[in-house]
């Protein structure tokens, strides 16, 4: 029941993003002078609507999306009367400009408003975490065995003793500066050393301030995984029973402290979405291989099925924060993403913006009349192997999500 009703929650949560959205073109258009017809959420048939001056509001059957109609953002439109001085491709470059950059920039807002609401309710984690260290927290025996399940639960068997490192008399505060001689500052550093030692090791032991060494046998560990699939692999390590100090992972804020905090929250997602955008070309190797019966790589993109499955899984664990994390991250995507110049997208109107009024000041350079508008009908070609692209990996995306879904363990 929690799941059915995170599922419904996070898809009204993506269509409100899509709608406010496309509150931002209408809202700009309006406020710079060209006219909106149309205002709908939805598409197909027209469940309900309602005029309001010269605007057209209303819902629509399908809730997949919602557009803005704004008169003549193309040349090839047909206008009446009173659009023609009002056409979008007539008016300055600023404006047209204002008012495509409008729509992504109410993600970015909304997606603020929301870092700002999860910060406050349950802290934000950090995205750029510092590298844990060498400090030990916790000195421990080694189990002979770890059994890792399908959900990434893992199963430990029992263990006494002190273990290796408890033996050679480390202590809890105690940092590590290097290994058989080797310098070592991070736990990335030292972790595989002792994985994949096959013998004795010296840990060289900063304690208050005095060094000493110490020299212990790694114990092995079997570690026993299963994947989606059922199969299950079976690999040795070795360990000596000590846990790392580790920064934390979530920072909380008050009502003064979430302002800066927010902000630079913002500025490292909207980087990492960015730079997931322009990874994505590379992740279709690897939704291919999810799709024909490897693993799924929880890196890769999911559609906005999955996205939505996700959310309901979330709401189900209790993972409230989470289901916030993934619907900010869909607006930071949806703003990142228009901004392509490419068509149909905004950006690629931005583009043509830009062309023209580069063109235009090029040629009063040299005394010539402004050009016209760009023939958009020259740009179909391109336009339409855009969007057979997109539609491409968004049905590789759905498909993956439907055959191999990424999912929260329990």
């Amino acid at each position: 029941m929690v799941f059915a009703i995170g599922v419904v929650l996070f898809a009204l949560g993506l269509l409100a993003s899509i709608a406010w959205h496309e509150c931002g073109h209408m809202w700009a258009a309006q406020a710079t002078g060209m006219k909106v017809r149309r205002y709908f959420v939805g598409f197909g048939p027209t469940l309900w609507s309602t005029r309001r001056g010269e605007t057209e509001y209303g819902v629509k059957a399908l809730p997949f999306g919602g557009f803005c109609d704004i008169a003549g953002m193309t040349p090839h439109e047909q206008l009446i009367a009173d659009e023609q001085s009002r056409a979008m491709f007539r008016q300055k470059p600023w404006k047209r400009l204002v008012v495509l950059f409008a729509g992504p920039a109410q993600n970015f807002i909304l997606g603020f408003v929301l870092i700002v609401v999860a910060g406050l309710v349950w802290g934000l984690p950090d995205l750029s975490p510092a590298p844990v260290g060498t400090t030990l927290t916790k000195i421990s025996c080694v189990p002979s065995t770890i059994t890792v399940d399908a959900d990434g639960n893992q199963t430990e068997s029992g263990c006494t003793g002190t273990g290796p490192a408890g033996a050679a008399g480390m202590q809890p505060g105690d940092k590590i500066v290097a290994i058989d001689g080797n310098p070592v500052d991070q736990a990335s550093q030292l972790s595989p050393r002792i994985r994949e030692s096959s013998g004795p090791i010296t840990l060289t032991v900063d304690r208050a301030g005095t060094e000493f060494t110490t020299t212990m046998t790694p114990q092995p560990l079997t570690v026993t995984t299963t994947d989606s699939k059922g199969t299950t692999s079976t690999q040795t390590i070795n360990r000596v029973g000590i846990v790392f100090d580790a920064p934390p992972t979530w920072k909380t804020y008050n009502a003064l402290t979430i302002w800066p905090g927010a902000a630079v929250f913002t500025g490292e997602l909207a980087h990492q979405t960015w730079n997931a955008l322009l990874s994505m070309p590379t992740k279709v190797h690897n939704l291919w291989i999810a799709v024909t019966g490897g693993e799924r790589d929880p890196d890769t993109p999911v559609s906005v099925y999955g996205a939505t499955v996700l959310g309901g899984q979330a709401a189900e664990r209790g993972l409230w924060e989470t289901f916030f994390l993934l619907l900010i991250s869909i607006n930071f995507f949806l703003g990142l993403f228009n901004l392509i110049p490419l068509l149909p997208l905004d950006g690629g109107h931005m583009a043509i913006v830009g062309y023209e009024k580069g063109r235009d000041t090029f040629r009063r350079w040299f005394g010539r009349a402004p050009g016209g508008p760009v023939d958009y009908y020259k740009l179909l070609p391109l336009t339409y192997a855009v969007v057979v692209v997109m539609a491409g990996f968004m049905v590789l995306t759905l498909t993956a999500d439907i055959v191999n879904p990424i999912t929260f363990p329990n």
